[in-house]
């Protein structure tokens, strides 16, 4: 017995002798396991020692393969779920093979590898010679109808740069280099008091000409370097540096407009560079395998508290809690700004002069809220305003106001609000509430206490409501909508009913488009504004970017359709009509010392586009044109039924 076996194993030592079998490893296939410990088996010359290496992980004794080149290894050393490296190594030949460890209990996902084919079938390679070797995925080049085809180098956006975060700047860090060319030129027709030193001596009439144009330039460097993959996670971490260079030029036709001081004549030229942007972003922790995480980021920031604007929308300085829970289903921020002045003719923060305003804001984002396709949002927001005096740098009072009894004064008070945004079937759905409570220690529009009591604050109670509903029907999109903002029936009571916001930017009832919206209505003698530019509420603030929120306020009523047209992928068409109404007249006829105001202000028509040639956010070009009607309120504060109007076009660049 013992001779026919010695025969039969000289007989496969003298085949293998002939053809020496290779090292291998699962018979060239990937190895699957979902449990600890398993084996894994390969070729290699007969009696031979193989050594077995897996990566990152100790490795173990040899093992010989038997005198039929066969040999096996059973792996008990614990591992974690994951994708290794085995490598064999035997007479100084080396093999190396894919290993997945998939175990019981984590979250099941897809595999990166494709099953092996069948044994007995050969393996079939698509166009073998078109087969490369990539050492990583950032430089698979796309199929070249995705590319343009006469690439211009290094500066060339539109094809991949490592300057424009397309490829990795070293390991995981990415950098994005992005320069805009903002540039608004418009002109306008708004109420112009000629005061006492008019441009035109004749003149006996108390508002003057009412031609202004402006011209604005921003230009903008923005520096963003990161760390991680975010096509599949957010950032680990983030440094972003904006820079702001910015010119304006306003022409009037009338003195003592765009300063208080006549003799500087109706045209002002100004120049600002701002750091308007610097903050450091990091991811404190993941907290799920589906990339739900917490971050935060501190310094200079942009941040809008709701859809639409409404209450806080401003790039401040701040710090900033925020992450997302249940595979992204609840979004959550929790942010503190302690404000920076901003420049007075350009709007942008003055980096080493703070605001002495903070602001605290706490959101709640739940998507599928209720019904699928729908988002609601919870959101509270915090205001101390200080008591502070401040002229700005036409040499204009902003803070305080200078009407009534104006005395520097803090204002205290919490906003609480829910806002909404989804579809119910066909119909999209947009909609927000909120109410405003708190203290003013001394509005100077309601004065001291009448009644001699011992203080003279005013108890703040406001409220807010905003709907819009519009239906899509292939490339149009109808809309209606209402917006509504209480006003104050008695200066006097110690309660201030007007509703106003921190610094709002609402994108409503024709956004930038709008003629009340978009421009900002001085009320002549006052030093105060009927509404400021950017906003849709009547605040009678000295200023939307120096003042203090004014809740002693009318109030506005506004009804609101419209339709967007997209007309071709790169043309876009918004037409919209605004019916606007004072909620209530007497806060402003105390300003004015004027009665019977009636509350009917007048209609805004606005026609905009918006043009892409390149289908890209590249250049962007957009303009509008808008007339505002005065109704008979309008008519009292001005004394004109004469039709306003108002023309822009707005051109940006970005590389």
């Amino acid at each position: 017995m013992r001779l026919a076996l010695l025969a039969v194993a000289m007989l496969f030592a003298g085949e293998g002798a002939g053809a020496p079998l290779s090292t291998s490893i699962n018979e060239g296939r990937p190895v699957f396991t979902d449990a600890i410990p398993f084996t894994i088996t390969g070729t290699a010359p007969p009696n031979s020692t193989v050594v077995v290496v897996l990566s990152g992980a100790p490795a173990p004794p040899p093992v010989q393969s038997d005198i039929i080149g066969t040999w096996s290894l059973t792996w008990t050393t614990p591992l974690k779920t994951g994708t290794y490296d085995i490598t064999a190594k035997c007479n100084g030949e080396s093999v190396t093979q894919l290993l997945r460890v998939q175990l019981a209990g984590n979250l099941q996902r897809q595999s990166g590898l494709e099953p092996p084919p069948p044994r007995y079938a050969p393996i079939e390679l698509p166009n073998p010679d078109a087969a490369m070797e990539m050492t990583d995925r950032w430089r698979i080049a796309p199929p070249p109808y995705e590319l343009d085809e006469h690439s211009r180098g290094k500066y060339d956006p539109y094809n991949k740069n490592i300057y424009k975060g397309d490829l990795p700047w070293k390991d995981d860090w990415f950098l994005v280099l992005t320069g805009v060319s903002d540039t608004l030129a418009e002109s306008r027709t708004l109420p112009t008091p000629s005061g006492v030193s008019t441009e035109r001596p004749a003149s006996f009439r108390f508002f003057g000409k009412d031609n202004q144009s402006v011209f604005n330039q921003n230009v903008d460097v923005s520096f963003d370097l990161f760390e991680g993959d975010t096509a599949f996670k957010p950032v680990t971490q983030r440094v972003k540096v904006t820079l702001i260079a910015n010119l304006n030029i306003v022409k009037v036709e009338e003195d003592a407009i765009v300063k208080p001081d006549v003799r500087r004549g109706t045209r002002r030229s100004d120049a600002q560079l701002a750091l308007q942007e610097f903050f450091y972003e990091k991811k404190l922790r993941d907290l799920s395998p589906n990339y739900d995480f917490l971050s935060f980021r501190a310094g200079s920031q942009p941040f809008t508290s709701d859809f639409r604007g409404f209450i806080f929308s401003d790039t401040n300085l701040g710090f900033r809690l925020f992450g997302n829970r249940d595979s992204n289903r609840y979004q959550y921020n929790a942010a503190f700004f302690d404000r920076l002045e901003k420049d007075t003719n350009s709007g942008l923060n003055i980096f080493h002069e703070r605001r002495d305003q903070q602001v605290a804001i706490a959101n709640l984002y739940a998507q599928d809220f209720l019904r699928h396709g729908y988002t609601q949002e919870f959101s509270v927001h915090l205001l101390r305003d200080a008591a502070t005096t401040k002229y700005d740098r036409n040499g204009i009072l902003v803070r305080p106001a200078p009407v009534g009894d104006f005395q520097p004064h803090s204002i205290y008070a919490a906003y609480i609000g829910e806002a909404g945004l989804g579809h119910i079937g066909r119909f999209n759905i947009d909609q927000a509430v909120y109410a405003v409570f708190g203290r003013d220690s001394l509005n100077p529009i309601a004065g001291t206490d009448p009644k001699l009591r011992d203080h003279d604050s005013v108890r703040i109670a406001a409220g807010m409501a905003a709907v819009e509903v519009s239906y899509d029907r292939d490339w149009l999109r109808p809309r209606v909508g209402l917006f509504y903002a209480t006003g104050d029936r008695d200066p006097r009571d110690r309660t201030a009913h007007g509703f106003d916001a921190i610094y709002d930017a609402p994108a409503f009832a024709g956004g930038g488009f709008s003629f009340f919206n978009r421009l900002g209505i001085r009320l002549a003698g006052t030093g105060v504004s009927l509404v400021e530019r950017g906003s849709l509420l009547p605040s009678l603030r000295t200023s939307k970017d120096e003042g203090q929120p004014n809740y002693v306020n009318p109030g506005v009523r506004i009804v609101t359709a419209g339709v967007d047209a997209d007309l071709t992928p790169r043309l876009k068409v918004l037409f919209n009509v605004n019916s606007i109404a004072l909620d209530a007249t007497e806060s402003l006829e105390e300003v004015l010392f004027q009665g019977d105001i009636h509350r009917h202000l007048g209609e805004d028509i606005s026609l905009g586009a918006r043009w892409r040639p390149f289908l890209n956010q590249n250049v962007v070009l957009s303009g509008g044109a808008a007339a505002f009607r005065p109704g008979r309120g309008f008519e009292d504060i001005y004394e004109s039924k004469k039709t306003l109007y108002h023309v822009f076009t707005n051109l940006t660049f970005t590389f």
